[in-house]
């Protein structure tokens, strides 16, 4: 029986290659070639800096750190996305608030977004889906009615003079939205480039920000060093320059800085990347095709204004629940095709039920989830792989309606 697995990492003999370089320099925590990749997310995101971390959960908690958020203040997100969205805000000390997504789409409820933002919100981490980035015309323009009620409480708040925009794109690295990059479109971008992402670096993460007019870029890199540093003025690199051991704590902050080993394999994938995506446009158009006549409807990935990076293929079971979704999942992998959920909405989670928050709630979201299935997609898929998953699929349809 043929495997076909979920999302295994794409590594080739040049990702090996530049790792054992690494390995052989005697440099392999944060040092050259994380400065270099720095530069190069910069750079192909049209942004003037970029910092990595270990995580796109610590590029949002360590942005909101640098956005003095925390006790008594309130930040928006999504009732469907991953934990780390909201769990970053938990950490902060504020409070997390959930919005529903919108009829029929997997993206937050725009038009609930004014609403929700009161005196004490500072932020707003909306979640770029499956590689398909959030109408930021739109969360831009909630975010903006509400500007006299916004109240500022460090220079950074003041400088934006808004609720932040801080993008949870842990999907969109490469997706494009009314001919902008991810990157440069919310107030602050934070990828992820964990295993099962489509540019990876095992673990690891990068943020960007929009240029602001009265705050130096440079002191907003050296702000996120500290963060990223437990509050050292120097990092390891520069503490090695001889005779220049000594150093400041100036705050006693966190650890998540990238690694040179973890960004090594990151500069080899960047320069695969552009096949990468291509890759990935045509084999969600050979889904779309395959699945035209099936009772199944997905996630739309490009259109006139906007492309997606290809992240993940979410399709909706039409007229399904929950239970016959999980079925089919079962039978799938009997079958050797291994499939996924995309998202379990957060508060159906104990960790959120706790919080107070109830799926009721949140009608929209549940309705995305209860018939929603992702099928493999990743670049060492091949086109008759594609069609055995989609083959396979209609098959546990047609039996379905014909029961």
């Amino acid at each position: 029986m043929k495997i076909i697995s979920f999302s295994p990492p794409d590594i080739t003999e040049a990702e090996i290659e530049e790792v054992v370089d690494t390995l052989k320099s005697g440099w392999i925590t944060t040092g050259p070639k994380t400065k270099l990749f720095e530069k190069q997310i910069a750079e192909y995101c049209n942004t003037a800096r970029a910092v990595t971390m270990n995580s796109a959960t610590a590029c949002m908690e360590m942005t909101l750190r640098l956005l003095g958020v925390g006790p008594g203040d309130e930040v928006i997100t999504s009732a469907y996305t991953y934990s780390a969205s909201a769990s970053v805000i938990h950490h902060c000390g504020a409070e997390i608030v959930l919005l529903d997504s919108g009829k029929d789409s997997f993206h937050i409820n725009y038009d609930a977004i004014c609403e929700a933002i009161t005196e004490k919100t500072k932020a707003i981490i909306p979640v770029d889906i499956g590689g398909v980035m959030c109408d930021y015309d739109r969360v831009l323009e909630a975010v903006s009615r509400k500007r006299d009620m916004f109240r500022p409480s460090n220079g950074l708040q003041e400088a934006i003079g808004r609720v932040a925009i801080i993008a949870d794109a842990a999907h969109s690295f490469g997706a494009t939205y009314k001919g902008k990059n991810s990157g440069e479109v919310a107030d602050f971008t934070c990828f992820s480039f964990h295993a099962v992402k489509n540019l990876t670096t095992a673990e690891g993460g990068a943020v960007t920000w929009r240029d602001l007019q009265s705050i130096d870029n440079e002191k907003i890199y050296k702000e996120y060093m500290l963060l990223i540093l437990h509050g050292q003025s120097k990092d390891a690199l520069a503490k090695t320059q001889l005779g220049s051991w000594e150093y400041d704590i100036v705050a006693p902050y966190y650890k998540c800085n990238m690694t040179d080993i973890m960004a090594s394999i990151g500069l080899a994938q960047l320069k695969r990347y552009d096949g990468l995506l291509k890759r990935r446009k045509a084999m969600i158009a050979l889904y779309d095709e395959l699945l035209a006549d099936g009772n199944v409807r997905s996630m739309k990935h490009y259109g006139s204004d906007f492309s997606s990076s290809g992240h993940l293929y979410l399709a909706r079971l039409i007229g399904q629940d929950e239970e016959f979704r999980n079925q089919v999942i079962r039978k799938l992998a009997e079958k050797g095709i291994a499939t996924n959920v995309h998202y379990k909405p957060l508060p159906m989670h104990t960790a959120y039920k706790d919080l107070g928050f109830d799926i009721r709630d949140y009608p929209n979201a549940f309705e995305m989830y209860k018939n929603e299935i992702t099928l493999p997609l990743h670049t060492l898929l091949t086109d008759e792989d594609i069609a055995l998953v989609c083959e396979s699929l209609k098959g546990l349809l047609q039996d379905r309606g014909e029961a």
